[in-house]
């Protein structure tokens, strides 16, 4: 069963903007919650760091950004990660036109909102009515009904809230979930550390991290990321209650820690799968089609792992859901309950 708090938790948050590049607002709320379950919380640069009375017991990482549009000029919209990674530049820096495709049309028909980045103030809402590629500029443009005097550089949220349909929850959930059930391990007595870091989806929140384990790490940094993994259907994403993985297109993790994270798994009887070994898989189905291999992903801990050089070591956990990326993003109520109940285990076997 999953905690009632928990559930209040994620709702309240959810509605509280996070726009890729424009987290402040959404930091704000978080410390709120945070101290208010006596946690210590302190501000970094891209970075919220809350800690309990044992702060370099088990230390958790989560992603707070999530997906939405960032106003370029008088009525013109793009992709705030594009943006936020400098991936909308004309220096050959730009999208894939694969990724570009994937996206037009997603967001088609979604209510939208500005804000005030630093305050979370409200500034009108409007509804995106078309999406398409500039050819001048090889970058992918919003077409937004509603926000016509809103001035450049102010995020655009989506509007979202959360629901409970056939036993999922549904919303944007990558990768508020996670924020949510840290925020809920306070409550329940953590003692550790917890990282709540910006501007993962622009590839950006690594380097975040890195350098608070630069000033203030210890000889061992074991960090676990905590997200959500994609899944093409809800058949193939009920088929395990957890997601482990032992690398990403980055780095391999740390052997020790993963082991440990089946372990308890396979102690309390928690389905898991393996997702770089699920990948593996379904690539080798598409070779022998003829068709092009599926990347193994890119993920916060992968990146950390390669650009610390081994000063930062750990593994991930995530939970399996379906519509990436969207309104729609969905995973069951069991996995969530699995996924809390696995995180507090790990603490308890760490203290």
């Amino acid at each position: 069963m999953i905690n009632e708090e928990f559930i209040d938790i994620l709702k309240s948050i959810l509605r509280q903007p996070s726009v890729v590049g424009a987290e402040h607002s959404f930091f704000r709320v978080l410390q709120r919650e945070l101290e208010e379950r006596g946690a210590k919380v302190t501000w970094y640069e891209g970075l919220l760091v809350a800690q309990g009375s044992e702060p370099l017991s088990t230390m958790y990482s989560v992603h707070i950004d999530r997906h939405g549009l960032i106003c370029t000029g008088p009525n013109e919209f793009q992709y705030a990660a594009f943006v936020s990674a400098n991936r909308s530049d004309l220096l050959g820096n730009s999208v894939s036109e694969e990724l570009m495709s994937k996206i037009t049309g997603r967001y088609t028909g979604e209510q939208v909102y500005a804000y005030e980045p630093w305050s979370g103030i409200y500034r009108g809402n409007g509804i995106i009515k078309n999406s398409y590629v500039c050819e001048f500029r090889n970058n992918l443009i919003f077409e937004v009904e509603g926000l016509e005097d809103v001035v450049a550089g102010t995020p655009i949220a989506f509007k979202d809230k959360l629901n409970v349909v056939d036993g999922r929850l549904e919303g944007q959930l990558d990768n508020v979930l996670s924020a949510a059930a840290l925020v809920h391990l306070f409550s329940m007595g953590f003692k550790g550390t917890a990282f709540f870091t910006a501007q993962e989806e622009a590839g950006k929140s690594w380097r975040y991290l890195l350098e608070w384990f630069r000033r203030f790490g210890g000889s061992t940094n074991r960090l676990f990321v905590l997200d959500t993994s994609p899944f093409p259907n809800v058949e193939a994403a009920n088929a395990q209650l957890l997601v482990l993985r032992k690398k990403d297109a980055n780095a391999s993790f740390n052997i020790e820690s993963t082991q440990q994270i089946e372990n308890l798994c396979k102690e309390i009887g928690f389905s898991y799968i393996y997702k770089d070994n699920y990948v593996e898989r379904e690539n080798e189905k598409l070779v022998a089609l003829g068709e092009k291999p599926k990347s193994l992903g890119s993920t916060e801990m992968g990146r950390i792992i390669a650009a610390s050089n081994g000063m930062v070591s750990g593994t991930t956990i995530q939970v399996p859901t379906i519509g990436y990326h969207t309104m729609k993003e969905s995973v069951s109520l069991e996995s969530v309950a699995a996924y809390i109940n696995l995180l507090m285990k790990l603490v308890e076997g760490d203290n």
